[in-house]
């Protein structure tokens, strides 16, 4: 069991609690070291920023154990391709540094559509970034969809 310690709200997890939207605030740096043992890696998912040739910026959120399906992307969300933002572009962009991007952050700023692959609404809850590099956020799947306005699709490449 994670150590539970008084955290310090993200700007993330005021915009939750305003909201009045169920979430819980984790300590954790998926992309490096150990995780606590009541945290599956299949339960972390990131947030990708990508620019469709149609739509302009369009977000895909996947498991971090799993590789966005650029094609499957770009398809669901009506272009004919999409590629990743370079890293330089990233902040201008989102708001966030790489690491950092977040469905709840990013949807404040911007209209961007957003897309979070199926399996997360198969697991019931996931993990995301809270708009800081370290901080994250467990919640349940459908109710961070509905917040963003997200659409469920299969974004995995087989």
């Amino acid at each position: 069991m994670a150590k539970k310690v008084k955290l310090k709200k993200t700007l993330v997890d005021q915009i939750l609690d305003k909201a009045k939207i169920v979430h819980e605030s984790l300590a954790i740096n998926a992309l490096e070291g150990e995780l606590p043992n009541d945290i599956k890696r299949e339960e972390i998912f990131k947030t990708l920023a990508l620019t469709g040739d149609k739509s302009g910026p369009v977000i895909g959120i996947v498991q971090i154990t799993e590789h966005l399906s650029e094609k499957k992307l770009a398809k669901i969300s009506g272009n004919k391709k999409v590629s990743m933002i370079p890293q330089k572009d990233l902040q201008k962009t989102t708001g966030y540094i790489h690491g950092a991007n977040n469905p709840v952050g990013i949807r404040q700023k911007h209209a961007f559509p957003i897309f979070i692959d199926q399996r997360a609404l198969e697991l019931g809850q996931m993990i995301v970034s809270a708009g800081e590099v370290g901080r994250s956020i467990r919640i349940d799947s459908q109710a961070l969809a509905d917040f963003v306005g997200a659409t469920f699709a299969d974004l995995i490449e087989d």
